[in-house]
């Protein structure tokens, strides 16, 4: 499987000539999913969730589809009958060839003063991918790739390195980053590559993996 690092959270997975895109938001490039075969979004938040670029999406392929939750799925079904499918924790389904697993049902506390919105995280082809969106979720399954939000206003390196501990994947890939400054990032690299127990890896957006 091919995975291709977009700015921020976005993330595009390929295989077998399909493309499945994650969390295209408004910090990402705005074809970031052009060309997706099928859209998983993991919560309403902009920066994981932006109608525009999922309309471009869904016009630029007729056979696209999207799977999210209730929240994001009432504001943009009504335009595109029968092609977005609205999920939630305990769910699979098959998205551009791929099974996906849900996992998940509530954003991480950004304050306690602040209501916590749904979120799911997606898991993708027999554990060989996760995106847990914005919060800490454990599958209760093996993962070989972890995308990890690594800066964000509800996290701590400490509750990041914790959370790799915890999934314990082979290795673990930056996403949720847009925020995090050249200065800091090598900072990050090295605690979380040195106390997180799996291999880290940062790749540049519109990078590749082979994973």
């Amino acid at each position: 499987m091919k995975l291709t690092k977009k700015s921020h959270a976005c993330v595009r997975l390929e295989q077998d000539g399909r493309t499945l895109v994650l969390d295209p938001g408004g910090f990402s490039e705005e074809d970031a999913a052009l060309g997706a075969d099928a859209i998983l979004v993991t919560h309403e938040h902009p920066d994981h969730f932006d109608e525009l670029r999922l309309r471009a999406a869904m016009e630029d392929n007729p056979a696209a589809e999207i799977w999210t939750l209730r929240s994001v799925a009432e504001r943009i079904s009504a335009a595109f009958p029968g092609r977005v499918h609205t999920v939630g924790h305990g769910d699979t389904f098959t998205a551009a060839g791929l099974d996906v697993q849900v996992h998940g049902e509530l954003h991480a506390v950004i304050h306690p003063d602040l209501p916590r919105v749904t979120n799911v995280g997606f898991l993708v082809d027999g554990g060989k991918v996760f995106h847990p969106g914005d919060a800490l979720t454990v599958p209760n399954h093996a993962v070989d790739t972890l995308m990890l939000p690594v800066m964000a206003p509800w996290n701590k390196i400490s509750e990041v390195i914790d959370y790799v501990r915890e999934v314990k994947p082979r290795r673990a890939y930056d996403i949720h980053d847009a925020l995090l400054t050249d200065l800091a990032r090598p900072i990050y690299d090295r605690q979380i590559g040195e106390l997180g127990g799996a291999e880290h890896r940062r790749l540049t957006p519109g990078d590749s993996a082979r994973v």
